[in-house]
């Protein structure tokens, strides 16, 4: 019975032997083990590190009643991240993992690690552990790639949303008139033409104008009409004498007053303000009248149809062709508006006299919130300003308050592309990236199509990227992004206009994949000077590792 006991021990201790004996042979061999990585140097897509590595084990090295256990590490400064094991067998295991023959293979994983902060600077490995009936040997630690290329992180990702424009203008285009009219057939001007109401109020006018310091007199006019009835080139001659006698009648208009010589013109038969008076009128059959101008062109088929018009031509005859058989007397102002300090100084000291521009306006140059708010809610509450209603809650996206920005998109009326865009926006700034490109879809405009583009960079699709981001307004970073991330690097840096900061560090990159060490250095220095944050990442990134070498 001992006998037997030894017998077995001995048996054992040689299966142990062996055991370890065969799995101790992969390890030993491990150096003949083929590892490469695709990308050679790991990157950083949508969040991910994705890389596909293959493993070429060759003949006789693999043994068929062995299990190898392999771990893919990443380890960066401050910890590591481990993906579960990847588990294979020898032809002879019957298990379910993959299968390696005796006569060698290669065998291809797509690893997947979610991005952590530190992985710029950081190494892939893999961990290996070879098992034989019940014993266990770790292999040599394969190093397959260095560092996790972020280059896609440079993106600008907040998107843009432009301002509705608040109409102020620094300079005002004004006018200030007067008219004399005419009697049928006439150009004499009759001297209570020139003593009339309409006269008083221009003379008062120009009176104003040069005793107002913002407001220029720029230009004068006299302008002579004759009414669309009678011949075309009756009128016109009509026309034209009473622009002479207007311009005698100027004379004594503006006399003791400085203004310019007018430019004096004929206009001929006034279809554009029997248009206006007649729309502005409540003469019967209106409609009819407006529908025979649109319909022709020629003035002679248009006083031949409207005179077949009986019963209406008694009422334009008596109520509004006099008005047209006239002379013009203007004066063209500049008016200078408000400045920037005056607004501030007006909306804390007088806010209520001004227009809804100059509210629009003037929330554009208060810093802080609450008062842009303020301004806004001003003008929503005294205009009805719709694009009071845009501009506030854009105002509350860009200072990353999106609840309210929310609640203040929903109270837009204009359903217009501009709001899906800020809607899209605001989806991209909550991280829903699906809502946001069906937003840009429907707006369709320049800054959905750049917009979407910041969907493309953070989706990982890079070739999209670039098509949406060809003609995109503001700052070109993400373009010269997109062209880098497709290996356009001419394209990219002929499109790297524009002087910010990370534009330059882009520019940086493209040196360095083009192997132009010294206009690294020279972009790198620049950025030290300019920004300490991209100057620090820049010692990190793996775009520099020739550079930092």
């Amino acid at each position: 019975m001992k006998k037997t006991i030894k017998i077995l021990a001995a048996a054992a201790l040689i299966l142990s032997v062996a055991a370890c004996s065969s799995v101790k042979k992969m390890a030993e061999l491990a150096e003949n083990v083929i590892v490469s990585c695709d990308p050679a140097v790991l990157e950083c897509v949508a969040g991910n590190v994705d890389p596909a590595v293959s493993v070429t084990y060759p003949a006789n090295y693999f043994n068929p009643k062995a299990i190898l256990e392999v771990t893919p590490v990443i380890v960066y400064e401050g910890g590591e991240s481990k993906m579960a094991p990847l588990m294979y067998q020898g032809e002879k295991v019957k298990d379910n993992y993959k299968v390696v023959p005796k006569a060698g293979g290669t065998v291809t994983e797509k690893l997947h690690f979610p991005f952590v902060e530190g992985m710029e600077k950081s190494y892939l490995e893999l961990r290996a552990v070879a098992k034989y009936k019940g014993k266990s040997i770790a292999l040599p630690t394969k190093k397959v790639a260095d560092g996790v290329n972020t280059t896609y992180q440079l993106l600008d990702a907040a998107g843009l949303v432009p301002m509705k424009a608040d109409g102020y203008e620094a300079i005002l285009k004004q006018t200030a008139e007067g008219q004399i009219l005419y009697r049928i057939n006439s150009a004499d001007v009759q001297s209570k033409q020139l003593n009339g109401q309409s006269i008083k109020n221009f003379q008062a006018a120009l009176d104003e104008i040069a005793a107002n310091e913002r407001k220029t007199l720029v230009g004068t006019e006299v302008v002579a009409y004759a009414s669309p009835d009678g011949g075309e080139k009756l009128n016109q001659k009509l026309s034209d004498n009473r622009s002479k006698t207007a311009d005698k009648a100027w004379t004594k208009v503006v006399k003791g007053k400085e203004v310019t010589d007018p430019e004096v013109k004929s206009i001929g038969q006034d279809w554009e303000g029997f248009q206006e008076l007649v729309q502005n009128s409540d003469i019967r059959d209106k409609d009819l009248i407006l529908r025979v101008l649109s319909m022709y062109s020629d003035p002679a088929v248009r006083e031949s149809e409207i005179k077949n018009m009986s019963s209406i031509y008694t009422e334009l005859k008596n109520d509004i062709l006099p008005e047209l058989r006239r002379a013009r007397f203007i004066a063209n102002v500049e008016f200078k508006n408000y400045t920037a300090d005056e607004l501030l100084e007006m909306i804390n000291n007088n806010s209520d006299v001004l227009d809804e521009p100059a509210l629009l306006h003037a929330a554009t140059l208060v810093k802080d919130l609450d008062s842009k708010v303020k301004l806004y809610n001003k003008a929503i509450s005294k205009f009805d300003s719709d694009a009071a209603r845009f501009n506030l809650a854009t105002s509350y996206m860009n200072a990353g308050d999106l609840k309210n920005a929310a609640k203040a998109f929903a109270a837009v009326e204009t359903k217009d592309a501009d709001l899906d865009n800020a809607l899209g926006v605001l989806a991209l700034r909550q991280g829903d990236l699906k809502n946001a490109a069906s937003y840009f879809k429907k707006s369709g405009n320049a800054y959905a199509k750049a917009n979407q583009g910041v969907v493309d960079l953070l989706t990982g699709d890079y070739a999209k990227a670039v098509e949406d981001l060809k003609d995109a307004p503001g700052c070109c970073n993400n373009t010269v992004l997109a062209l880098i991330l497709t290996n356009q690097l001419d394209a990219a840096k002929k499109a790297a206009h524009c002087g910010k900061p990370k534009v330059t560090y882009l520019r940086a990159i493209i040196a360095a994949r083009q192997g132009k060490m010294d206009q690294v250095k020279t972009l790198l220095d620049e950025i030290a000077k300019a920004d300490k944050g991209l100057a620090e990442r820049a010692t990190k990134d793996v775009e520099f590792a020739e550079y930092y070498k």
